[in-house]
């Protein structure tokens, strides 16, 4: 270890977090004022948003590239991460949405025989900054108790020059997710098609080229392993910008509708998406929603959204299904949530979080319409939700002439 544990505080520096050493180079300041002195990673800069945890302990490179964390810092719980390295398949997006990343040591060398690169290159390539030797523990407990906070990272070349003061009202002044409509910021913006089906072994990527169906994916921030497990149980995906209007998606004849996970408050995304999708409610399509799009979904069928004290971000969330009764491990990253207490007549929940009781999935009763609030697609994360997949196709051809 460096002496980033040094007892040493610079004149002007604020009080709680870390102390300051001649080693610190960057640092983290909470909108309370608390800093975290570290090093910095990635590029050099500075970037303002939520700061929120994960407790994968793989899949680094799958999460920072997840278009829901737009708007976000995550903090990686597990201690060592880059050890995989980084490569050009295990991307969830062109470019990441998420502002920057905390790390507890510095980032691990490349042990993997699929690494094409060192994270931190690949951190500089994506200008993205990072900030190591924080203490992830005593921050993490900090948020589970507090919840998450505003927060800035910033990497100088020179720690002495920085101004916590006028960092911590940076962090102050950041308006939060609540309210804050970031599916715009990352939806395609023209309509696109997609056939590629999930990496295998040896293999890599797979082709679809006898799809049964035709599925119009509503692009919220999706994932492109969502758009890949689609493709996999046979269907040939037609992607629309988070914009498309009803006749948008219906004039391009689907045999089931998707809506994807994406960042931000559904209720101010779902000014325009809300209508979007009763549109598409009301022709009778199938509809399966996965994340944001479960809590547009939700919305559009009259339910309510809140903002979580605690969000779900990992790949290790427990699930049960009330219809089967087993429980499945699940991969998730939400911070807000459908409310139980406003499901309309009508609506069935049909899955819960054993974390917190809280709600998981629904369906709508005597329809082909159903959502999750986790991520079935994974990437990174267990395969129990898989399933989910074949119950959406199931639909399309139960709703088949």
């Amino acid at each position: 270890m460096t002496d980033l544990q040094s007892p040493v505080i610079p004149a002007g520096s604020m009080s709680g977090g870390e102390a300051f050493s001649a080693a610190a180079d960057a640092a983290l300041v909470l909108a309370s004022g608390e800093v975290f002195w570290g090093r910095g990673a990635g590029a050099m800069g500075r970037a303002v948003g939520e700061i929120c945890f994960n407790t994968s302990i793989t899949g680094y490179q799958e999460i920072l590239t997840d278009p829901s964390y737009a708007g976000q810092v995550i903090i990686f719980t597990f201690p060592h991460v880059g050890n995989v390295g980084a490569n050009p398949e295990d991307l969830e997006t062109t470019t990441p949405a998420a502002r920057g990343c905390v790390f507890r040591a510095d980032i691990t060398d490349p042990a993997s025989w699929r690494s094409a690169g060192h994270l931190d290159a690949w951190l500089k390539s994506q200008n993205m900054v990072a900030v190591t030797g924080i203490d992830t523990r005593r921050l993490t407990r900090l948020i589970r108790d507090t919840g998450a906070p505003s927060g800035i990272i910033v990497h100088v070349a020179d720690g002495n020059a920085l101004d916590v003061e006028v960092l911590a009202a940076e962090a102050a002044a950041w308006p939060g997710l609540e309210g804050m409509d970031l599916a715009k910021e990352v939806s395609c913006t023209q309509s696109y098609t997609w056939d590629e089906t999930e990496w295998a072994l040896g293999q890599g990527f797979g082709q679809q080229s006898e799809p049964k169906f035709h599925v119009v994916a509503v692009d919220y921030g999706a994932k492109r392993n969502i758009l890949r497990c689609l493709a996999s149980t046979g269907c040939a995906v037609t992607v629309v910008p988070a914009t498309a209007t009803a006749d948008d998606i219906l004039g391009l004849k689907p045999d089931g509708v998707f809506l994807s996970n994406g960042p931000g408050d559904p209720a101010a995304t779902g000014v325009y998406a809300v209508p979007a999708v009763q549109g598409v409610l009301d022709a009778n399509v199938p509809v399966f929603g996965i994340c944001l799009g479960h809590q547009i979904l939700a919305l559009a069928l009259g339910a309510n959204t809140s903002k979580m004290h605690l969000g779900h971000r990992g790949a290790n969330q427990p699930v049960k299904d009330l219809e089967t009764g087993k429980v499945e491990i699940t991969s998730q990253n939400h911070g807000f949530v459908v409310d139980r207490d406003s499901l309309p007549k009508g609506v069935t929940e049909t899955h819960t979080s054993l974390f917190d009781g809280s709600l998981e999935g629904i369906r709508v009763d005597g329809k082909p319409i159903f959502s999750v609030q986790y991520h079935p697609e994974a990437s990174p994360g267990p395969q129990d939700s898989h399933y989910l997949f074949d119950r959406f196709v199931a639909l399309m051809e139960g709703a088949a002439p």
